[in-house]
């Protein structure tokens, strides 16, 4: 893959969790979009699901392996299944791609422990739940998504776990609220303190377009392509955490806490992506409670 790819505009895809429930799959305990893939009723919706983004002008789809971590199988009492659902993210992205082969697949390496909270786990725990989850996606991926991590010792160690594969990366960092990542530390040291080798960009990944905006100097300043995931939640941290707060959900639907904002339609999130690209931004995406009708609107920046 061509190192290069991301410093002219790309479309990514957009929330597929939130979309595939709001086109009918049932919750299932903190599965989320695991469900999709647990269930064989569901695969069929899925790959439906890949194909409405690519058809909205998505070039770049995301395996849907957010919640094939062991950590949430474990506490959904289907760990047992991690193999098997690794394997059929990437097996259904592929299905979309041998409709339309000009697409990419990433495979999306989410946070091995809890979302929107830095991993205080040792560092060998941590390596070995990136590498087995890279591992299984590798034969079917362009390039690795490591995908809302939230401190630099994380991505410093994904980074070390996929080495063997040869593949490229792209960095998807989360910032739930001002300016740090929720370790604390600074965007820059992500890119300042790592060596890299085959990195094709850095997103800010399920954050708000307010709160892009407020970290877009820092992001464009470091010398190499960028861009976001932007969501449509109120807010993206409920307190205590987002785990806690998960788990004692009733509905099994991250809107029930996080809520979800009515004033981001289409053509008020493509008013915030013109301003990112307007500043230099060339990957444009999004996240939770962006649907293909919010990317289709990103292709008139193309």
């Amino acid at each position: 893959m061509d190192l290069n790819f991301f410093k002219q505009i790309r479309i990514l895809d957009g929330g597929m969790g939130q979309e595939l429930l709001a086109r009918g799959m049932e919750p299932n305990g903190t599965l989320w979009s695991a469900n999709a893939l647990l269930q064989d009723k569901y695969h069929k919706l899925l790959l439906d699901t890949h194909i409405d983004f690519i058809k909205s002008g998505a070039e770049v789809i995301v395996t849907t392996t957010f919640t094939t971590r062991k950590i949430r199988l474990k506490d959904n009492k289907v760990e047992n299944k991690f193999d098997y659902l690794n394997k059929k993210a990437g097996e259904i992205a592929q299905q979309a791609k041998k409709l339309y082969p000009n697409v990419l697949i990433a495979g999306g390496l989410p946070p091995q422990n809890l979302t929107y909270e830095a991993d205080p786990r040792p560092d060998k725990e941590i390596r070995d739940d990136f590498y087995s989850q890279a591992k299984l996606l590798n034969p079917y991926v362009d390039f690795f998504y490591f995908d809302v991590l939230s401190s630099v010792k994380e991505f410093r160690i994904a980074i070390d776990s996929i080495r063997e594969f040869n593949k490229p990366y792209l960095i998807g960092a989360h910032i739930s609220e001002g300016k740090n990542l929720p370790s604390g530390e600074k965007i820059s040291e992500i890119i300042n303190s790592i060596k890299h080798e085959k990195l094709l960009g850095i997103l800010l990944s399920c954050i708000s377009p307010e709160n892009y905006e407020l970290n877009l100097n820092e992001i464009k300043n470091l010398g190499i392509p960028f861009g976001f995931k932007l969501n449509a939640f109120i807010k993206t941290n409920p307190k205590p955490n987002y785990t806690g707060a998960y788990k004692e959900s009733k509905t099994g639907n991250p809107n029930e806490f996080l809520g979800v904002r009515k004033d981001l339609t289409p053509q008020k999130m493509l008013e915030f992506a013109k301003k990112f690209k307007d500043a230099g931004a060339t990957i444009l995406g999004g996240c939770c409670e962006t649907r293909p009708s919010h990317i289709k609107a990103f292709t008139s920046l193309k």
